[in-house]
């Protein structure tokens, strides 16, 4: 859902939504940001749901990873400790998935 957001919303819906970090970044970026987290989403969960190139579901689990430290060294940055918080929890998450899916190829 995030993803969609940040791919669709115009900036000032998504500071009212409390991400108010997205002014600090250009548009074309946020909207990259947006379908990465969307393509990493799906990617999650359609190849090893369908069986369908399974290796990509811990791939996307790595490629979230890269996204939430990237999102916790900026959060770290602006002194935003709630949102770092968060993105540490989605970064193990998605380890978790990632070492699971690994090792179960």
């Amino acid at each position: 859902m995030a993803g969609v957001m940040k791919s669709t919303q115009p900036i000032d819906k998504l500071m009212k939504s409390g991400l108010n970090w997205v002014e600090r970044f250009p548009i074309p970026t946020l909207r990259f940001i947006g379908l990465c987290e969307l393509l990493g989403a799906i990617g999650l969960t359609l190849p090893w749901a369908s069986d369908i190139l399974p290796i990509l579901t811990p791939i996307a689990a790595a490629g979230l990873c890269i996204i939430m430290l990237l999102a916790a060294f900026h959060h770290l940055n602006h002194k935003e400790s709630k949102a770092v918080v968060f993105n540490i929890v989605l970064l193990l998450l998605a380890a978790f998935v990632a070492y699971g899916r690994f090792t179960s190829l």
